[in-house]
């Protein structure tokens, strides 16, 4: 009577565990940029938000909304991953710059910034800021 053979050899098990490491090697930084931009995400979406009360502040007063007056303006200004959200007249137009937090964040886009500029309030752009752009959604790169 022949015995069979019982379990896995060392080889095979290497062989394993080396195809796992070489997986994990790609798929760890990918899912970190993945994380970065869903975040980043939120940035975009609470500056979208504030599109439309700041464009009506100036059409109503014929300036734009800065320091207190942006903060009655614009109710939500901070998120899950946004710390800040500010407002500023310069030049020929407006700026709203979205700050992200510094925890609970992707150490990736911690701290940095997104902006959002329009020069009549009809027209925004999306702008990096201090964000790497490839962190962006698609609509801001």
């Amino acid at each position: 009577m022949k015995k069979m053979q019982q379990g896995f050899t060392l080889i095979e098990l290497m062989i394993v565990v080396a195809i796992i490491g070489i997986l994990a090697a790609i798929a760890i930084p990918a899912y970190s940029d993945y994380i970065a931009r869903s975040q980043a995400t939120e940035a975009v979406t609470l500056m979208s938000g504030a599109k439309t009360p700041v464009a009506e502040y100036f059409a109503d007063k014929g300036s734009w909304p800065t320091g207190a007056s942006f903060n009655e303006v614009v109710t939500q200004q901070e998120g899950k991953y946004v710390e800040t959200l500010t407002g500023a007249a310069g030049g020929l137009g407006f700026l709203v710059t979205a700050t992200m937090d510094t925890t609970g964040v992707s150490s990736l886009i911690s701290g940095l910034s997104v902006e959002l500029t329009t020069a009549d309030g009809n027209m925004w752009t999306c702008r990096a800021g201090t964000v790497d752009a490839k962190y962006l959604p698609a609509a801001c790169r």
